[in-house]
């Protein structure tokens, strides 16, 4: 089991690595100077010097690329004043030669170009909308997921099963973006006096009288739209895995012994099926974060995703880079522990996953 562990975040460390120099070529390769937009275009040539020095971009761009992991990894060496301690926030470990000491500090994903605030700050305050849109979402669709499934399996080939079916099918081909923009015109817009939503809105709103307030319907419409893709796939594999277990032995076997048809559905029959689905959900929790992005740019839902799409916009390289990280470390630590879960219950699973990607 240790080794299977340490593979799972041997692996999960190249993943990080990839995105990382690949995420970090794609925007340096893109039109625009970053110093411009920190320094403004009035600055004068010393103070656009001192930014360049400061964040590597005088430098080779395969040199910015050390810089830049330098600045990610938790240990690291730098040059020991009063500058780098205010800029890293590091712990001294022991010195390495001349001024320079080994240093213990959080990963600095740098500073915005348009509001100098540290990345890791704009994160942490945008990534709490995106979490209970994804949670909201998630619980939506696994719900409905189930019920659609079970409903469909129950009454096979019949008006039931092939309607759900069907609709499964189109809530799976949709683009996100498609069906938002829909949902929002048609029940925030159109339909709004009969539903009482609205087409863009936050979950926590500043009112001049009552201050801060919670608005949970702003949070629906994002959450159906976002939650109609998982929907389908979680309705049309409870679907199958209920019309397998249905076709077992020990299920003819209840049946048999006289018990009850919807005891023997819920307490048997559904209890196993629901295996592969939790399998199904334990990884869209971390795919529906990163298909929140559009979803919060359409709604205006201020998250993760929507902080990012506008800090392409304005050419905000830290933040998308920032960003990007963040839902890549998301999906492979989610991934890690899914498989760690898996391997500790079923030792057969990780001799299988030690040979296999598993994509959610």
């Amino acid at each position: 089991m240790l080794k299977f562990i340490l593979k799972r975040f041997a692996y999960g460390f190249l993943v990080i690595g990839g995105v990382l120099i690949v995420v970090f070529f794609l925007f340096h390769a893109l039109p625009g100077d970053p110093i411009s937009m920190m320094a403004g275009q009035r600055t004068d040539e010393a103070t656009k010097q001192a930014i360049a020095r400061e964040f590597g971009l005088d430098q080779s761009l395969p040199q910015q690329l050390v810089h830049y992991v330098k600045d990610l990894s938790p240990i690291a060496t730098y040059e020991d004043t009063p500058e780098n301690q205010a800029k890293y926030n590091y712990t001294s470990l022991f010195p390495v030669g001349g001024n320079q000491v080994l240093v213990l500090k959080a990963p600095y994903l740098r500073r915005s170009f348009q509001t100098n605030k540290r990345v890791s700050e704009i994160i942490i305050e945008n990534l709490e909308g995106t979490l209970w849109l994804a949670l909201v979402s998630m619980i939506f669709a696994t719900v409905l997921g189930i019920v659609f499934g079970l409903i469909a399996a129950l009454k096979q080939n019949t008006f039931w099963d092939h309607t759900l079916i069907s609709l499964s099918v189109i809530g799976i081909s949709a683009p996100s973006f498609v069906a938002a923009i829909i949902i929002s015109m048609v029940f925030g817009y159109y339909l709004a006096d009969y539903t009482g939503l609205n087409m863009t809105g936050q979950l926590w709103v500043n009112d001049p009288l009552e201050g801060r307030k919670l608005m949970l319907k702003n949070i629906i419409l994002p959450a159906f739209t976002l939650g109609i893709r998982p929907l389908a796939i979680i309705t049309q594999l409870t679907r199958s895995s209920m019309l397998d277990v249905m076709s077992q032995d020990y299920i003819r076997t209840a049946r048999a012994k006289g018990l009850h048809y919807y005891r023997v559905v819920v307490k048997h029959a559904l209890k196993n099926a629901l295996n592969p689905v939790i399998t199904a959900v334990s990884g869209w929790l971390a795919s529906l974060m990163a298909g929140a992005f559009f979803i919060e740019y359409i709604f205006n839902w201020k998250g993760l995703g929507w902080v990012t799409i506008k800090s392409v916009e304005t050419k905000d390289f830290p933040v998308v880079m920032g960003a990007t990280l963040f839902v890549a470390l998301i999906f492979v630590v989610v991934n890690i522990v899914v498989d760690v879960l898996y391997g500790a219950i079923d030792p057969g699973f990780a001799w299988v996953t030690n040979r296999t990607i598993i994509l959610y």
